[in-house]
């Protein structure tokens, strides 16, 4: 066997295109369990994501529908009318919900802003209400308060909720992704032939039926899998932070309340409208002055409600609650997917023999295997025995992974008390930061912020590299100051030499 490359020299079943072509199936299929493996975490993460994506359009649909068969018996003119605010509102907050850099806060602002005009000057056909004088109307609205508490209420609960929702959904894809991404990760030369001398060699010195030793395929793995493992940190941040935001989508942000009921606040609003007209026209006559008589005929109020139609919010509590203990269960099982892959392939696929078994194949010959089992991660391969590794070149595609956890994380970390993160790709602008530490509790937002979402939601760029971005613009700061010192100090010589 002197021409054997891979395997241990001595009498030997195969020739050298035999060991060449064994290699290359080893190649194949460990790639090819790698995939599956990855697959099967896919299917579990898009399967969580289509099952809560249903379950939230429905909800919306169902609230959007309820509108309109309500309102045009509701309140007839009002509505009618105006259907395309409604309709506009709906289209915003699913915009939104699907990842549109939209701001909800505005979106709804300027939905009520829009429905104050319009009602406005329906309710007050009697005069002419020019675009100035709406203005004017708007700027005291917040003042008078014409639609009650509701407007402030249904902000601070539904941009919770949809903050919330729209996070918990990418959390899923983001996961999926990354999983793909890593699988697809191809092996390295010197990964290639520890495989195949694991696999296949036992078949070259006649032991075909002979089983690997566990822990000779733990090294063997450990060490193929080695920048893999390095994902597990921000992998079970992530996992955590989806389990904490589901626990708030059912619980304090409950979604099922907030957004199966956004008819029935508008409902109530408007009927705060109308309940209170007179006394608010006169504080917006009042603080705008009188506007003219309108030369139009005016219609009477009466024409415009036709009576009050009980309003429902149909529950679905229940499948809410079902779908969240199900995403927690299958969260919790996949937490430590990337340290526990190398014992599942070993055990699963690989079919290695028992860890105290005498008689596997320990990469030379038939009998016990002594060394011990490396760590987990690219830092503990440096005395692996197995597989030559160089833990000064991580693999630039898996840490890109790491940074698309890090950043879905401390997204979910500030949807967790209801503070908005956009994130976009800055590949050609490198002034912004990336998402900094991660966290799978409340103290990612609180670092951000104290207060729920009141704000233009903060947007991050994504870096390609760590030491780019914020300390790179700060430090061309530094030759001006010092520059600036330098004149200081001359002028201050000139004068002592006087």
């Amino acid at each position: 066997g002197e021409h054997l490359r891979i395997c241990p020299q001595g009498y030997t079943c195969c020739t050298s295109e035999m060991e060449e072509n064994f290699a290359n199936k080893s190649r194949s299929e460990f790639e090819a369990m790698m995939k599956e493996a990855g697959r099967s975490v896919q299917t579990t993460l898009t399967a969580q994501h289509r099952s809560f994506d249903s379950y939230f359009q429905d909800l919306l649909n169902k609230s959007e529908k309820a509108l309109y068969d309500a309102f045009p018996s509701m309140y007839g003119e009002l509505y009618t009318q105006n259907m395309k605010v409604f309709k506009d509102l709906y289209s915003e907050l699913r915009r939104y919900y699907r990842g549109s850099n939209i701001n909800l806060e505005e979106a709804l602002n300027e939905f009520w802003t829009r429905l104050l005009e319009r009602l406005f000057k329906l309710m007050n056909p009697q005069y002419h209400i020019t675009d100035e004088y709406l203005d004017c109307m708007v700027k005291h609205a917040e003042q008078h308060k014409p639609f009650g508490e509701v407007p402030r209420d249904l902000k601070v609960k539904a941009t919770r909720a949809f903050i919330a929702a729209r996070s918990y959904a990418q959390g899923f894809l983001v996961g999926s992704d990354v999983v793909k991404k890593v699988s697809q990760v191809s092996l390295s030369h010197e990964c290639t032939r520890a495989i195949m001398k694991l696999m296949y060699c036992p078949h070259c010195r006649g032991m075909s039926s002979v089983k690997p030793c566990n822990n000779y395929c733990l090294n063997v793995v450990k060490g193929c899998l080695a920048n893999q493992a390095d994902l597990n940190t921000e992998w079970k941040y992530l996992m955590d932070s989806l389990v904490i935001v589901a626990d708030r989508i059912d619980g304090p942000y409950n979604v099922d309340t907030v957004i199966g009921t956004i008819h029935m606040r508008i409902a109530e609003a408007i009927s705060n409208l109308q309940e209170n007209k007179d006394s608010i026209t006169a504080k917006v006559f009042q603080g705008c002055g009188n506007p003219k008589i309108s030369t139009k005929g005016s219609s009477s109020e009466d024409k415009k409600r036709r009576g009050k139609v009980t309003l429902e919010a149909k529950s679905s509590a229940q499948a809410l609650e079902m779908l969240v203990l199900d995403a927690k269960g299958n969260l919790t099982a996949l937490k430590t997917y990337w340290i526990t892959l190398p014992s599942s392939l070993c055990s699963k696929k690989v079919m290695a023999s028992s860890a105290a078994d005498d008689k596997c194949w320990n990469g030379m010959t038939k009998g016990s295997y002594l060394p011990e089992v490396m760590g987990d991660g690219l830092a503990n391969q440096i005395n692996n025995p197995e597989v030559e590794v160089d833990i000064t070149k991580p693999d630039m595609t898996i840490r890109q992974q790491i940074m698309q956890l890090k950043i879905m994380t401390n997204r979910l970390g500030n949807a967790n008390i209801g503070n908005d993160v956009d994130f976009q790709d800055a590949s050609d602008d490198m002034s912004g930061s990336g998402s900094g530490d991660s966290c799978p509790d409340d103290v990612c937002g609180k670092r951000l912020s104290k207060s729920p979402s009141t704000r233009q939601p903060e947007t991050h760029a994504i870096p390609k590299q760590s030491g780019h971005g914020i300390n790179g613009a700060s430090s061309r700061s530094l030759p001006s100051a010092f520059l600036l010192l330098l004149l200081v100090a001359f002028i201050a010589a000139q004068h002592l030499w006087r």
